[in-house]
């Protein structure tokens, strides 16, 4: 009886493909969209250096089928032997890409362009592909412009997701994925030591956090490790950078005094004081020069030359005049801090967590820092897989941090 399965593609695949559990992912693929495989060959890697090979024949019976088999492949890594060139098509209007375009992940991406391998630059997830001059970059869709030639379809194009290496034991807690029972000072020594690598790898450390910091008591110890040059740039929002001030100001934190925790009397007028010391002065770095801020995060930030970032929303009282209340241009002044990024470390902010993983290329490292585990976890499921998650007190987490770091 002659096979109706007839559509068929050979694919292949590259790393550590067992230790990631990568090659299992993708055989459920396979069975789960109701295909077949068949292995032609596996190489498996004989050192902890050495990557695995794996390369299959992959059978649908419709070809919309295998197209889609193909297309959730490609975000595993294993992509067409023989795909030929990337196929590209042009931007015939502003912000609008044609119907077939391929939207990136954060994984480190390759497009075939006369017949070589181009990386693709500035990678992130849910961006096109843009082609110009034999370099390939990822571009949003609202930056797209008329006469932009991008990649569409899947042709050409290889994927390569981060593997787990070999080596990894030495950092358990960055492969054990989200816990509440995991001591909290194991947490804080290794993510110190990640500190440390980043830095002297002459990468940056990035810290996203909310006001929780303040409200936890975190504002001594997110300061000294600004202070000592061991955070290269600060992502928040308008909240954040309030209650910094009105702690620095007045002592308090959404009027509950930070010394003994009692409510002061017509405290709840304290943040829009802080808010209108500030515009006073006309800025943050204004208050600092004039002498009216004299402490907290952002002063810390002023004195050390970190740039900060603090992105508004809706909710927002005053803001800050330092707040960027548009919200386009607020994910471009992320983003530019986060060029460059080794380590990130989200403290207390689910929204801002999930905003910034969006941005990052899946081989920064993310350690988010939350008392509530579902914070680490929604992070993780928005796509920024290599995120790993501390159940803590922030405040209590980067104090510990601070003093391991001395």
């Amino acid at each position: 009886m002659e096979d109706s399965m007839q559509f068929q593609e050979v694919v292949e695949a590259e790393g550590h493909l067992i230790d990631s559990h990568i090659m299992e992912n993708i055989f459920d693929t396979v069975v789960e969209l109701h295909a077949r495989f068949e292995v032609e060959e596996f190489r498996i890697g004989r050192t902890n250096s050495q990557a695995s090979y794996l390369r299959l024949r992959v059978t649908a019976d419709e070809q919309s089928a295998l197209d889609r088999l193909l297309e959730t492949l490609l975000l595993l890594g294993c992509a067409p032997v023989d795909a030929g060139d990337a196929q590209l098509r042009e931007v015939e209007r502003d912000r609008c890409a044609p119907e077939d375009f391929y939207s990136t992940t954060n994984h480190r991406t390759y497009v075939r362009l006369g017949d070589e391998w181009i990386e693709v630059e500035k990678q992130r997830m849910d961006a096109m592909v843009v082609v110009e001059s034999g370099r390939a970059r990822c571009r949003r869709l609202r930056d797209l412009r008329r006469g932009d030639r991008i990649v569409t379809g899947l042709r050409g194009i290889r994927v390569t997701p981060e593997t787990k290496e070999r080596g990894r034991l030495s950092f358990a807690f960055m492969a054990n994925g989200i816990s509440s029972e995991r001591q909290v000072e194991t947490a804080v020594r290794q993510t110190a030591e990640l500190v440390r690598q980043t830095l002297a790898a002459g990468l940056k450390v990035v810290v996203v956090a909310g006001p929780v910091v303040v409200h936890t008591g975190g504002v001594e110890g997110l300061s000294t490790l600004i202070r000592r040059g061991s955070v290269q740039a600060l992502l928040s929002g308008n909240a954040l950078g309030v209650h910094d001030v009105e702690a620095a100001l007045f002592g308090t934190s959404l009027g509950v005094c930070l010394a003994d925790g009692r409510l002061e009397e017509h405290g709840h007028r304290n943040h829009m004081r802080a808010i209108n010391a500030i515009y006073r002065a006309g800025s943050v770095a204004q208050a600092v020069e004039c002498g009216r801020l004299k402490s907290g995060i952002l002063y810390e930030c002023v004195k050390a030359g970190v740039p900060f970032v603090l992105a508004g929303s809706l909710r927002d009282d005053g803001p800050l005049p330092d707040t960027i209340t548009d919200m386009n241009l607020a994910q471009d002044a992320y983003a530019a801090q986060l060029q460059g990024a080794g380590l990130v470390l989200c403290l207390g902010t689910m929204l801002h967590s999930i905003a910034t993983g969006n941005m990052l290329p899946s081989w920064v490292r993310i350690v988010c820092v939350d008392i509530n585990p579902a914070v680490a976890t929604k992070v993780s499921d928005r796509g920024t897989g290599q995120a790993v998650g501390v159940v803590a007190d922030v405040g209590m987490f980067l104090g510990l941090l601070s003093k391991d770091l001395a």
